[in-house]
């Protein structure tokens, strides 16, 4: 049956005394340490053990750990004799970010403070020996819940130069999620106050810090250098493309089949790798999300575990209020295409409401989206990728994500889906109407609103909204050519009874047009003239089952003719 599996236990020390469900990501220690790196940055989507291998790296390296050896036994790292003897021989510092979450600046900042004044008073028995002198000793008064932007910076400095005294052997210093604060300063607006605050913690921490041995980082985003590590010029930036440390966060596919063999589920093996398959960390492919495949292991039943674990709440807006040309992607992706794009792995949080290939780079970093295939473009000197969506839980959190774009109006919108089907013009126009204005709002939510309706982004998320919910009955296409000119919309049914569908948008134009019912006339005249149907007549779908619908806009105000 296998070990029982202790779900949401990122503690080392706590698995491995119990006994519980481990695989076994020791070798990590082995390959860090003789990479001789001085700072490392490793960025992993969520949920991908990072916590638990920084937990694993104070267990295996701190002094308060000596003589435990045992909690290593049976595993890769304790094979080699040399490193029985690193066990439990460093002075270290484990600090983690992960509960850095606040809507504003001020609590964030008290967040940090919290977690900087846990680990001095951890270290407080070091004031009842005389090994550290009154300066040393001072450096715990300073801090306190009214300490300065200057004394937080400089505290992790001061807390590792006194362990070094008081140890006299320099010290490890471990980091976990360090961009968690970044990332909830940016979704709400104190992004600037935030960087300066972190970019000097990391300064005096990983670079003037003459009582480091090493320093290591765990992140989801590798944060643009300029932002966050412009003076740190020792650090090692290990990302998802990176080839250092490929299997030593996540599931291999081997250590996945592996547990379902032990567990008596060897007939799911296919069904799972279709699931939650599909990660690519630097040159190794088929990487399984942990979390999703131990909650799988642990109920036997399939579902959006790793997807779940996040509101997704980023993404989802920079993707609503993306351009159209990013919607017309996101349709892509969502067929089971694939997107390709100029990258840079570093996130520049700056330039995510208005730069798609920040997005895109922040969609690979989190895990949504996976690299087929990259080559370095030299005119622009970034890497070339070719992406497509992880798996098919990835592909049902986008799904759900666009699914939630539209509760306010649902009931409107499913009418609308209704009234499309039985070609009641009437009902289609008056429910299209109903919904219009607030969809324009929801729509047009970018840094910069156009303070006008912009059908693009109206239709290139009503389109998304039909794949994700049609996506059983028809193939849904968008702006791709076809007979002499390029279609807004194409509806393939998936069966035989279903019609085709072809839509044209178009905005009115008073130079051209007397009324809207004339924009429309001609959205209908330009499917024709276009011959928009050769598509679908080429794949065996006759001409009286093709029905055509032209949208014309005035500015919130629609105009729906067949």
């Amino acid at each position: 049956m296998g070990n029982v599996i202790s779900l949401g236990n990122q503690s080392f020390e706590s698995i491995r005394e119990s006994g519980s469900f481990y695989i076994d990501k020791t070798h990590f220690i082995k390959e860090w340490w003789e990479n001789r790196d001085v700072v490392t940055l490793v960025t992993r989507p969520r949920r991908f053990g990072k916590t638990l291998n920084l937990s694993m790296a104070e267990c295996f390296f701190s002094n308060q750990y000596a003589g435990r050896g045992s909690l290593f036994e049976g595993l890769s790292i304790w094979e080699d004799e040399e490193y029985q003897h690193m066990q439990g021989s460093y002075p270290v510092i484990f600090v983690s970010f992960a509960g850095i979450k606040a809507d504003n600046y001020k609590e964030a900042r008290e967040g940090i403070v919290h977690v900087i004044m846990a680990l001095y008073a951890k270290y407080q028995f070091m004031l009842q020996d005389d090994l550290l002198n009154v300066r040393e000793k001072a450096c715990f008064d300073f801090v306190n819940p009214g300490m300065s932007d200057a004394e937080m910076a400089i505290s992790l400095h001061n807390l590792s130069m006194c362990m070094e005294r008081y140890y006299e052997k320099k010290v490890i210093i471990l980091l976990d999620e360090y961009d968690t604060p970044l990332q909830e300063a940016y979704v709400y607006g104190y992004w600037d106050k935030m960087v300066l605050l972190v970019r000097s913690l990391f300064n005096y921490t990983f670079k003037t810090n003459p009582y480091l041995e090493r320093g290591l980082l765990t992140g989801i985003t590798k944060v643009s250098k300029e932002s966050i590590f412009s003076d740190l010029n020792n650090l090692e930036v290990v990302t998802t493309t990176s080839k250092k440390y490929c299997t030593s966060f996540g599931f291999t596919e081997k250590e996945v089949f592996n547990a379902l063999e032990e567990r008596g589920l060897s007939l799911e093996k296919e069904e799972v790798k279709h699931w939650y398959d599909g990660f690519v960390f630097g040159n190794v492919a088929d990487i399984y999300n942990p979390w999703s495949i131990t909650k799988f292991l642990d109920s036997g039943e399939y579902g959006t575990y790793w997807a779940d674990t996040s509101s997704n709440k980023l993404v989802s807006g920079l993707i609503m209020a993306g351009t159209p040309k990013m919607k017309m992607q996101m349709e892509d992706l969502l067929a089971g295409g694939c997107l390709e794009t100029d990258l840079d792995e570093q996130v520049v949080f700056e330039q995510l409401g208005n730069a798609e290939g920040a997005i895109w780079s922040l969609l690979v970093a989190s895990g949504y989206l996976k690299p087929l295939s990259r080559y370095l473009n030299h005119s622009s000197g970034k890497f070339h990728y070719k992406l497509g969506v992880t798996n098919y839980e990835t592909s049902l959190m986008f799904r759900n994500m666009v699914s939630s774009w539209f509760p306010e109006y649902l009931i409107s919108y499913n009418g609308f889906k209704e009234a499309f089907w039985a070609g009641d013009l009437d009902y289609m126009n008056q429910f299209i109407n109903d919904i219009s204005e607030e969809m324009f709002s929801s729509f047009d939510t970018g840094n910069k609103p156009s303070g006008k309706a912009q059908p693009g982004r109206f239709y290139h998320g009503f389109v998304l909204g039909l794949i994700v919910d049609l996506a059983d009955r028809y193939h849904i296409r968008s702006n791709r050519q076809s007979g002499f000119g390029r279609y807004d919309v194409m509806m393939e049914p998936k069966n035989n009874f279903d019609d085709a569908i072809i839509m044209e948008f178009k905005v009115f134009n008073p130079r051209r047009e007397k009324s809207l019912e004339d924009t429309a006339e001609g959205a209908l005249k330009q499917i024709s003239e276009k011959n928009y149907d050769a598509e679908l007549l080429s794949h065996g779908i006759i001409k009286d089952r093709i029905r055509h619908y032209g949208f014309a806009f005035k500015g919130k105000e629609v105009l729906i003719k067949q």
